[in-house]
Parts: structure tokens; sequence; C-alpha cells
């Protein structure tokens, strides 16, 4: 059994941990490839955030014309050349997983991969099948980081392991654009690609279990999104989905409908009811790690396992789910492996997330059912995009801010954007609460420029009824 100083299970955010600090560690990267062609990179490269936003902005600009047309400005959407669409995608970030793998491989003298699937046999001891020969190294380590990441959850619903759906790691390298897609799923990533597609032409169809489309956000948020984009996509809310017949000439889905079955026909069929932990893939508990119920690594502040000299950082271990998280825990775990008695803690105190869907969504802290959940005191305020300056020039009409605040201290306690920009607008409400700037003092103790976006802010601020 080879033994090493570190090895790090995973590509993502697992890639950054290693830099000339670790030069006297011999280290061993484990990647065991994501997505059709295996790249190296982790999930948010070549799957995830960074070719889905490249995609949403091509999804804007083909909803151009819609939008000028209410501004009095003619313009058309002549085609969209989905070859060229995807290949400029990827075009770009194929090359950065591949030179990611060679440096990683070549780049440092004391670093080497293998590329395969690595499972605990035991505490700090791993075996790796080669994805290719299958040829299987034994390692142990005095440190181990676990950045494994997580995968898209399939339902167990029958007929869809024939159908031959697809999820966020195939829909975007699809060969051709197709007439038609049904989406199965109502949160963050359906969301998005209902927007890509259906700007794109292709008829979209989402399927969602509940009431409500992105019902982890504020209700408010949830409520209107809801009715928005019922507007634009054929939405079906409180169905369950049967079973799928698929074949050659598309997809059926079956749906328990609130009139009895539906029968759904597209070209394709995407799944996209969420992501799950690759904790399994590992086998963790053989390793002697304690899972949370929904299969995560269970960690603490300092990203430390129940193993001593086992970490666990992203998907793998977090509820949260996004790339800035597992950077931070990334930026952690590479101090508390060199600096063992001086280790520092993850904030995930305000944790914000977007949705860059159409509209945009973003939001930081508490919604307001969680707050009355929890017995929080707190007011809200709300201003709209069409009760501001800019708000008029763009003509929107269903954008919103929405703060929560502590009614006696003016402490913001929750912030939810919809609509244009909503993610740079509300950075400066995620700096306010890190750093403990009062609602009142942010809004009445600098200047906001006119007639920018960020009025829509500060007029949410002064709209709070605090003490």
């Amino acid at each position: 059994m080879r033994h090493v100083d570190l090895v790090i299970i995973g590509s993502g955010s697992g890639n950054a941990i290693v830099d000339e600090r670790f030069d006297d560690w011999e280290v061993v990267y484990i990647e065991k490839g994501v997505g059709s062609r295996g790249s190296y990179g982790g999930t948010c490269l070549n799957v995830g955030c960074i070719p889905t936003k490249m995609l949403v902005h091509t999804a804007d600009m083909a909803g151009a014309p819609g939008e000028a047309r209410r501004l009095g400005v003619d313009l058309s959407l002549n085609d969209a050349d989905w070859p060229r669409i995807r290949d400029r995608v990827f075009g770009r970030i194929d090359p950065i997983a591949d030179g990611g793998r060679k440096y990683r491989q070549t780049g440092r003298p004391n670093t080497s991969l293998l590329t395969g699937t690595a499972r605990f046999t035991g505490p700090k001891q791993l075996t790796v099948v080669d994805t290719e020969t299958g040829d299987a190294t034994a390692l142990s380590a005095d440190q181990i980081v676990i950045a494994a990441g997580s995968r898209p959850a399939v339902p167990d619903v029958p007929g869809l392991a024939e159908s031959g759906f697809h999820t966020s790691d195939s829909v975007m390298r699809l060969e051709r654009l197709p007439a038609s897609m049904v989406i199965m799923g109502g949160g963050f990533i359906a969301a998005e690609m209902a927007h890509i597609f259906a700007s794109l032409g292709v008829k979209v169809t989402v399927v969602a279990r509940s009431g409500q489309l992105l019902r982890q956000q504020d209700r408010d948020v949830a409520r209107r999104f809801t009715e928005i984009t019922g507007e634009r996509w054929d939405v079906r809310l409180n169905r369950a989905i049967q079973r799928v017949d698929g074949g050659g000439d598309g997809v059926r889905v079956f749906l328990d409908g609130p009139h009895g079955e539906e029968r759904l026909e597209a070209d394709v069929l995407l799944v996209a009811t969420g992501r799950v932990p690759n904790s399994d893939l590992i086998a963790a508990e053989v390793g002697g790690l304690e899972l949370t119920a929904d299969g995560r690594i269970v960690v603490d502040e300092t990203q430390a396992t129940m193993v001593p000299g086992v970490w666990a950082l992203g998907d793998v271990s977090s509820p949260y789910q996004l790339k800035h998280v597992a950077n931070r825990e990334a930026r952690t775990v590479a101090h508390n492996l060199l600096h063992a008695e001086d280790l520092i803690r993850t904030d995930h105190r305000y944790v914000p997330h977007a949705v860059f869907t159409e509209p945009r969504i973003a939001s930081v802290g508490l919604t307001e059912q969680e707050a009355r959940a929890s017995g929080i005191e707190y007011v809200t305020a709300t201003q709209e995009y069409a009760g501001i300056a800019y708000g008029w020039a763009m003509e929107d009409t269903t954008g919103f801010a929405k703060l929560l605040a502590d009614p006696n201290t003016g402490t913001l306690l929750g912030a939810h954007i919809m609509g244009p920009e909503a993610p740079t607008l509300i950075q400066p409400l995620i700096q306010a609460m890190q750093f403990g700037l009062d609602a009142r003092t942010m809004a009445r103790d600098q200047y906001w420029i006119h007639p920018a976006m960020p009025e829509l802010v500060e007029n949410a601020l002064l709209a709070l009824p605090l003490a």
C-alpha cells in the first residue's frame, strides 16, 4: 500500500488547496470524472455554474426582441444556431478542464493524479480503480480531503431509466436543439434550464410536485415567480409522474393530474430534481465517517470529519451546494492542513445564492416563513422596480426587493431580490449583514447614485418600519 502525506478526492474546489506552501508534501489527487466527457475541474466548471450561465447570457440575448418591443424598438430573432451556441461554451470550458488535468499530472513535482473511483477500505485507507484499465491502487495518507461533490438525483419512476432522459450533466451538450422539452422539477436547475431552452424557441413544459416553483425561496418571491413563468412556459403544478415511455421518437410522460391522468409528449426529457452527495460512491461509512440523513458527510466548523486527519468540503458535506461556499471551505481546509495548532472555522452565517433564470433571483439570510417559524421578531419592507426611476427606464412591472430586519436595532435579517441584475444588487446587503451595518445607517450615511438601480435597495431600506 502506497502511503503519502495528502490525498485529495475530487478536482473541483479541492483542486485549489495545494500551492507552493505544500511543496514538501507528497500529494495525490483522485478524480473520477464528471459529465459526459469525464473532464477535470468538478461540477461547476464542466456541467454546472459556468456553462449554464454562459447559456443564460445567450438566452437573455435571444429574449431581447421581446423586451425591446415594449420600448418601441423593433428587433427580431432570426435564428438560434445551437451547435454554435453549444460550441462557444464548451470550446472555452473544455480546454480549461484539460489544462487543469495536465497541470496536476505534470505541473508540480510533488503532486500526481489518479483517474478513477476512490473507495474507502478502512479509516484513512483507499482503493482507486482506474477508469480505463480497471487496475486498482491501494493508498493510505496522513491527511485526506474529501471534495467528491454531488451528482444529479434521479427519482424512481417506472420507465425513466429506459427512456433516454437527460440531466444537467448531459443536456447542455445536445446534438441539436429539440422542438419540445419536458422538465421534471421545480427548483434552481429546472428554472434556469427552462429559461435557456424556452428563450431559444423550445416548447418547454415544467412539471413540479409542489404548488409553486422555487418553493424554498421567500414566499413572495416564489409566488410571483410562479405567476410570471406560468405565462411563459407550460407549468404543471401539484403533479406526480406516474411513468415514462421513451424511444427513438421522443418521450411520453404520464402525470397524475387534478382531473385524472395527463399525457405529455416531447423530444427531450430533462430530470432536474436536485442533486445528491457522492458519499456513497466513495464508501464513506467504511472509512469511519458519519453521514447525515440525506447522505452528507458530517463535518464541524473547521471542515473536520469524525476521523482525525480527514476533512470534507463542498457538495459532499455542505447543505448549500454552491461553488462559492465550496471555495470558502477549501480555503479553510488549506489553512487547517498547514496550521494544526491554529485552526480556523468557516463562516456560514450569511450564505447568498442566486437563480439565473428570468427574472433573476438573489437571496441571503432568512425568508419570511423561516423567521415566522423560528419566532424571530422582524419587520419587512418591499420596493418594486416599478417605483424607481431606472425601473421606469426598463418598464419593469414585476421585479421587487424585499428586506427583513430587527425592528429595534435595524439589523438586517434577510434580503430577497427578483428582477434585473438581482445577483449584483444584493451584494451590498450581503456586506451589511456580514459586517453588522444596520439598515438605517446603510440607507442614510452614504450616497446612492441617481437614477441607478441600487436605489431599489436604498428605498427598501428607507421603507423598513424601524423603532
